[in-house]
C-alpha cells in the first residue's frame, strides 16, 4: 500500500477520489485503522472527551497532543497523521502558532497540523505554511469557539452565514492549507464549496458532496451508548461486545474456570520436589 501524502490529498480531489479519515489517539488504535486502509488518522483534540473525559476540547494542552500524536505515528506506516492544534496554542499571535506547530511536528512525526477558524487567524496560518508545515484548515463548527457559538450547532443555515463560509473556504485555500474539514453545515453548501475548491474539503455532518469524511473513531465504533450525533453512522456496537466480553471474564475468573491449564506454565517435578 503507498504512503498517503499531502500530495496525494491533491491528486485524490483531481480523480474524485473519496478520501477516508478517521480519529486516533493511541498505538493499538492507530496500527488497526492503518493497516485497515484509512487515508488519513486525524489526532484530534476531541480528545479530551473521548480520552480524557472532558466537557469540551478547551482543555487539551500541548502535552496533550504530544504525548498522543506520538503513539499514533508510532503505530502507522502509511496514513498521513494530522495533529491538531489545541486551543491557545495559536491563537496570541503567529510567533506562538509557528513555535508550537514546530514542536507538534518535530516532536511527534506527524506529518501536518490543523487548525480552527479563517481568516482571524491568516497570519498565523501563512507563518506555519512559510515554516514548511502542512495546514489542514477547519470551518463550520469549529468546537474550540463553542463558547461563542453559544454550543454545538449547525453553522451556515442563513444566507449570510453562508456567504461567510464560502468565502472562508477560498481564503484558507489562497493561504495554502491543503485541505479543508467542513463539520456540520448543511449537505448542499459544502457540496458548494467542494466545487468552488482545488483543495479537498473533508467532511463529518456537512455531506457526501466533500471529497472525504471523517468521523472520531469512537462513535464509527459504536463505543459509547448514551449520545450519538446526527451525522454519525455506527459501523458496529463495540461498547456492547466489550461488556459481554468483561462479563463472561469476571464470571469464569470468579467461577475459577479461568484460567486453564492451557493458559498456564510448567516447572520440572524435580525442582519442584525440592521446593518443601
Amino acid at each position: 500500500m503507498a504512503k498517503t501524502t499531502v500530495a496525494s490529498f491533491h491528486e485524490m480531489k483531481v480523480k474524485k477520489e473519496k478520501i477516508t479519515v478517521l480519529t486516533a489517539y493511541d498505538y493499538s488504535m492507530a496500527k488497526t485503522l492503518d493497516r485497515a486502509g484509512v487515508d488519513c488518522l486525524l489526532v484530534g483534540d476531541s480528545l479530551g472527551m473521548t480520552m480524557l473525559g472532558y466537557d469540551d476540547t478547551l482543555a487539551v494542552t500541548m502535552e496533550d497532543m504530544i504525548h498522543h500524536a506520538k503513539a499514533v505515528k508510532r503505530g502507522t506506516e502509511n496514513a498521513l497523521v494530522v495533529c491538531d492544534m489545541p486551543f491557545m496554542s495559536y491563537h496570541v499571535s503567529a510567533e506562538d502558532a509557528v513555535r508550537n506547530a514546530g514542536r507538534i511536528i518535530k516532536e511527534t512525526g506527524s506529518h501536518a497540523v490543523k487548525l480552527e477558524g479563517g481568516s482571524e487567524i491568516s497570519k498565523q496560518i501563512e507563518a506555519i505554511i512559510a515554516a514548511k508545515i502542512p495546514v489542514m484548515g477547519h470551518l463550520g463548527l469549529t468546537p474550540q469557539s463553542v463558547n461563542m457559538m453559544g454550543g454545538f450547532k449547525v453553522q451556515g443555515k442563513s444566507e449570510d452565514q453562508a456567504k461567510k463560509l464560502i468565502e472562508e473556504a477560498k481564503v484558507l485555500e489562497a493561504l495554502g492549507c491543503f485541505s479543508i474539514v467542513l463539520e456540520c453545515i448543511p449537505e448542499k453548501l459544502a457540496t458548494i464549496i467542494s466545487e468552488q475548491l482545488n483543495i479537498p474539503t473533508i467532511g463529518i455532518g456537512a455531506g457526501a458532496g466533500c471529497d472525504g469524511q471523517v468521523l472520531v473513531i469512537q462513535d464509527m465504533l459504536g463505543m459509547y451508548d448514551d449520545f450519538r450525533p446526527k451525522f454519525v453512522k455506527a459501523y458496529a456496537e463495540i461498547n456492547i461486545a466489550i461488556a459481554d466480553a468483561v462479563k463472561l471474564y469476571c464470571e469464569e475468573v470468579k467461577s475459577g474456570e479461568f484460567p486453564e491449564i492451557k493458559h498456564t506454565f510448567k516447572i520440572s517435578e524435580d525442582i519442584l520436589n525440592r521446593l518443601y
